[in-house]
């Protein structure tokens, strides 16, 4: 056996017969295995899947809730994320060790949360202890992977939500004089700031030159943000909202706080996914807003809002590429091959990695 084929052996491709079948084929498949498996099955899709895949959702929400549902449903054997990696990743933790979860296509990633492997976290540690000494504690965001939960997590931190990331990051403070933000340095910056740390006092770490970009006096650090990011809110820019208040001076607009600083500081709102969606359905009919987050999910917000002016703030943004992986063809094969008994792309997080980071969510949840 080559490489190639042990490679498709552990996460085999999909086979052309489902590329090959129309969208009414694929959707009453996923519909029959979902009526035959009944409550054996759940699947949790995240805000930001295609329409195609988020209509067969049991739940929609973002990746901690998702998890948390997944692990509600004791009679779920099959989990199936439609989401992302990292997401798979937290259900399995979180769920009993008799539940199964499935990613229906492995290559459905996040580049955030590779922004931060453990061989980079443990080198930044063991250098910023050195120039800190035990004065710092580990967060990360939700959006990281298991490994670098469960490094936070055997140092005492514990993980955060875009949500809850202000109450965190106190509760951090009172344990340790320092935080090391990991691995969303836009989410990190943006929570300090509004807590009332000055920029001055945020320092970053970069992971590829493994070096601290800092020009004052390091006692002065209080906040170390992991050089890391969402490609996706990147990519809103203070020109866009230039644009617009040039363009639609009446227009509110509201970001998710992966944006970068300058976005976040030039908006009327910015909050989390579900921050989002309540915003907008709490807001008055007529009322016109410009929102800065994935576009699947401004699309759907839109269809759903019909007597509201509702754009996207970068009207050239994309969906995010890897959550749409996720399509209807792999939601399709993974279901068949669980019902038939040959199931692939299942999610195991190792044991030992498991028990840390499910106790860094485990001070996140004690403390929501």
């Amino acid at each position: 056996m080559n490489i190639f084929e042990a490679v498709e052996k552990k996460h085999p491709l999909l086979p052309d017969t489902y590329k090959q079948m129309t969208r009414e084929e694929l959707e009453n498949r996923v519909r029959d295995v979902k009526k035959r498996m009944g409550d054996r099955l759940y699947l949790p899709g995240h805000h930001y899947q295609k329409d195609e895949v988020i209509q067969f959702a049991d739940a929609r929400g973002d990746s901690l809730k998702l998890a948390q549902l997944s692990a509600d449903n004791k009679d779920a054997e099959a989990i199936v994320f439609c989401g992302v990696h990292f997401m798979a990743e937290t259900a399995d933790i979180l769920t009993e060790s008799n539940q199964h979860v499935y990613l229906p296509d492995m290559r459905a990633g996040c580049s955030m949360a590779d922004m931060a492997n453990l061989n980079q976290t443990e080198k930044a540690w063991s250098k910023l202890r050195d120039l800190f000494k035990d004065t710092i504690l580990p967060l990360t965001y939700v959006n990281s992977t298991a490994a670098i939960k469960a490094f936070v997590g055997k140092y005492g931190g514990a993980t955060v939500t875009s949500s809850n990331a202000q109450s965190m990051v106190e509760w951090a403070f009172t344990q340790k004089e320092r935080i090391l933000f990991l691995p969303d340095q836009h989410l990190g910056r943006n929570t300090a700031f509004d807590l009332g740390i000055p920029l001055e006092q945020m320092a970053v770490w970069d992971p590829i030159t493994e070096q601290l970009l800092y020009e004052g006096q390091l006692e002065d650090v209080l906040v170390i943000l992991w050089k890391g990011h969402c490609s996706v809110h990147e990519n809103f820019t203070v020109q866009n909202i230039e644009h617009l208040r040039e363009t639609k001076p009446d227009m509110k607009i509201i970001v998710h706080p992966e944006c970068r600083r300058e976005v976040v500081a030039r908006s009327d709102d910015a909050g989390s996914t579900n921050h989002i969606i309540q915003t907008i359905e709490a807001s008055p009919s007529g009322s016109s807003w410009a929102i800065g987050t994935e576009m699947n999910l401004v699309n759907r917000i839109i269809q759903e809002h019909p007597d509201k002016n509702i754009i996207s703030l970068n009207p050239n943004m994309c969906p995010c590429l890897t959550m749409n992986r996720i399509d209807l063809p792999h939601l399709a094969w993974c279901l068949e091959a669980i019902e038939s008994g040959e199931p692939h792309n299942l999610i195991k997080v190792d044991r030992d990695i498991a028990e840390y980071a499910k106790d860094a969510l485990d001070r996140m949840l004690s403390r929501a």
